[in-house]
């Protein structure tokens, strides 16, 4: 299956968030405390509003009573897998970019198949992930929804993805 990239340079320019980011509410899913806590510093950093979740089932509760933006799961969690919280945000119809994370190999097919934006394997790459972020929010909802129902859609694979040309290509 052919990878994607997101539109635009999703290395460089990551600091050019800050006109993104006005209340924008970004919620990292991961049980890991020094994995949430460098989202965490990194988000703030951004002025990204944060609100993190610490397993599964907290992260498909602060889905739903919080209204995030943007959300980042991890995979392998307990009391409730990032995949299983995944299909609850797609069950509640709320059109929110998601971006999965993840130590566990092989997980792209997965990815693609269930309509996930994009994944990112371990080890986190802060400013590739930081630009995916920038460009799934200037996305306007519309412009998601035709991307996520065109016969043409692929999930970013933020692990081969050290920038993109003009036209999305990889650079």
């Amino acid at each position: 299956m052919a990878r994607a990239t997101l539109k635009g340079n999703i290395v460089e320019g990551h600091g050019e968030l800050n006109g993104l980011t006005a209340r924008r509410q970004i919620q990292p899913a991961d049980d890991t405390a020094s994995v949430r806590e460098i989202l965490v510093r990194v988000l703030e950093s951004e002025h990204f509003r944060v609100i993190v979740a610490r397993n599964g089932n907290d992260a498909a509760a602060k889905f739903m009573s919080s209204l995030p933006d943007l959300v980042s799961l991890d995979l392998n969690m307990p009391e409730r897998d990032g995949w299983s919280a995944f299909r609850l945000t797609v069950a509640a119809q709320r059109p929110v970019p998601i971006i999965v994370i993840t130590a566990l190999p092989h997980q792209y097919e997965q990815s693609a198949g269930l309509g996930v934006d994009a994944l990112m394997e371990e080890p986190l790459n802060l400013p590739v992930f930081l630009g995916a972020i920038k460009n799934l929010l200037s996305e306007s909802k519309a412009e998601r929804a035709r991307r996520l129902n065109s016969c043409e859609f692929k999930t970013v694979d933020l692990k081969h993805s050290t920038g993109t040309s003009g036209n999305g290509e990889q650079a």
